[in-house]
Order: structure tokens, then C-alpha cells, then sequence
């Protein structure tokens, strides 16, 4: 049921944004991978079996993009996911990924000693070959953290065909290089809701 034709990996240093440079500076990684639709170009009521068979590949691409990152799994500070569905899939192809790669990330980062809470965002979308995605990302233990709110564009070029998908999966080593604007601070996370 999945066939992958490949990946793709994005990884992106900010030293800063029209401030001074940040002494550490802050990193985005994601990682897509493109796989066939089984379910392209027809109505298929049961696509939950996609669904199950998608959970190891989020363990793979979850640790494949901390790996990518070369910063180690404590590090990780913000994450989040996506999915671009080629134009014979419908939308709900795309919310297959919502298990498979969230929790994939929450257990990964859990794993490796990282209180991983709170529910990561997602954004998905109909698009033809080229289409981009802003993928939301959020604190990995508390969402009203605000610094982290943010987002990465991704797109794999020459993707999704009709008859594929693009599943996406966005990790953050902190918050907006310039983060300033208040709200709860990382360092005031009480951790107990994935809220706060």
C-alpha cells in the first residue's frame, strides 16, 4: 500500500531577521516524502488501513529529520506536519498523515527524554505538481507558547502528481529569531495539558 518515489529534506539556519544576529542562531528542518495514492482518481469509503500502514514510515522520516538537523533530538523545540494531495486524491487522503506523523514526532521526541504534549498543528491541501504549504509549527510541550508560533514553507519540486501525495513532517530547534511580542515563555511551561 505505500509506495514512496522519493524524499526530499530542507534544513535552514536564521542567524536573523532584520535584528542583530542572534548568538544561536535558530534552525527549521523539514522532511517530505512522495508516495502513490492507492486511492486516487475513485471514492473509497475504508482508508483507514492507509492509515495503519503509515505509522512506521513517520518513525523513519521523525528520526531521519532530527538526523538531518545534527542538533539531537533535545533540541527540538517546536514541530508540526503537512500534507499536499495530488489533484485525483480528495483532502482527506491528506489527513491520513495526522497519526502516522504526529504521533510519530511525539514519540520519537518522548523517547529521547523531550515532554512532547501538545497536539501538532497541521495544514493540508489539493495541489498540483510544484504546489507549496505553509506548514504550521507550534512548542512540542505547550501550544500557547508564543514565541513558537510559526511556520515553514515546503514543496517538493516536480510534486505531488494526480495519482500522488506529499506527506510532511516540520521540526524547529526554537523560537521566531526575534521573538518578542510576550505570552507564556518556555521557560514558564507547566506542562501538564500540552496547553500551557
Amino acid at each position: 500500500m505505500i509506495e514512496e518515489r522519493r524524499r526530499w529534506m530542507q534544513i535552514e539556519t536564521i542567524h536573523h531577521e532584520f535584528g542583530p544576529p542572534s548568538g544561536h542562531p535558530a534552525m527549521r528542518g523539514a522532511i517530505a516524502v512522495v508516495l502513490t495514492n492507492p486511492y486516487a482518481g475513485r471514492y473509497e469509503p475504508d482508508i483507514v488501513p492507509m492509515m495503519d500502514a503509515l505509522k512506521p514510515l513517520g518513525m523513519e522520516l521523525a528520526r531521519a529529520l532530527i538526523a538531518g538537523l545534527g542538533t539531537g533530538a533535545k533540541a527540538i523545540e517546536g514541530y508540526g506536519k503537512g500534507a499536499i494531495v495530488g489533484a485525483g486524491g480528495e483532502l482527506e487522503h491528506g489527513a491520513l498523515w495526522h497519526v502516522p506523523g504526529g504521533y510519530a514526532m511525539r514519540e520519537v521526541l518522548s523517547s529521547e527524554g523531550v515532554p512532547s504534549n501538545a497536539i501538532v498543528p497541521s495544514a493540508k491541501k489539493v495541489g498540483a505538481p510544484g504546489a507549496r504549504l505553509d506548514v504550521p509549527i507550534t512548542h512540542v510541550n505547550a501550544s500557547y507558547v508564543r514565541s513558537h508560533f510559526d511556520a515553514m514553507e515546503v514543496g517538493v519540486p516536480g510534486a505531488p502528481r494526480a495519482d500522488e501525495l506529499i506527506y510532511i513532517l516540520v521540526m524547529t530547534t526554537g523560537a521566531r529569531i526575534h521573538a518578542r511580542v510576550g505570552g507564556l515563555s518556555k521557560n514558564a511551561i507547566q506542562g501538564q495539558d500540552g496547553l500551557r
